[in-house]
């Protein structure tokens, strides 16, 4: 008798049988995602040392970014596990989030490029300011910005979940509508 696997036997790969990366990407590409960037100071070389440098500010772009609960305010960001963003968040539990509108898409695109030049950089003609409950840079300009601390990290695939509690929330700009990303590229309401 033969026996018909089940429609959810999974693959060696992970993947559920019948599942490639392609039709995956492909099927998540039509979920459209309000794009973030995602930012922390790296700490200081030598924190004992007040002559040693300081830390780097780190940013990174993000559509896989969500609410998670109003009491107590908590969010949630996707991290490709071994990013720079990833190891800095294991190591540096406080972080910003900026909500990107869509005349800030030269932002998004230049904080997702794969092999950039260092993120000194990056931020080198953005206007930001410093969130005061991180340190963080906070994009001016933005639809909101949020002050985070890791409260969680749950690995999950290829992926880290960080929890962050929220420490400040504010909508310092009413200017725009979001930036989106849809079917592989940015877009804008309308």
């Amino acid at each position: 008798m033969l026996k018909t696997p089940s429609p959810t036997a999974t693959a060696a790969s992970g993947h559920a049988e019948g599942v490639s990366n392609e039709e995956f990407r492909a099927a998540m590409s039509r979920l459209a995602a309000g794009v973030v960037l995602v930012t922390a100071q790296e700490p200081p070389l030598d924190p004992d040392d007040p002559g040693a440098p300081g830390g780097e500010d780190v940013g990174m772009t993000a559509t896989a970014f969500m609410s998670v609960s109003l009491d107590p305010p908590l969010v949630l960001v996707s991290l490709r596990e071994g990013a720079r963003m990833d190891d800095l968040l294991d190591e540096q539990p406080l972080w910003g989030v900026s909500v990107l509108t869509e005349s800030q898409r030269h932002i998004a695109g230049r904080f997702a490029m794969k092999g950039r030049i260092s993120d000194r950089l990056l931020f080198e003609d953005i206007p930001y300011v410093r969130g005061e409950a991180t340190g963080a840079p906070l994009v001016g300009g933005a639809l909101a910005t949020l002050e985070c601390r890791t409260e969680q990290r749950v690995t999950a695939g290829d992926h880290t979940l960080v929890i962050g509690r929220v420490l400040t929330a504010r909508v310092p700009s009413a200017e725009g509508g979001p930036l989106l990303y849809f079917r592989g590229r940015y877009r804008q309401l309308g």
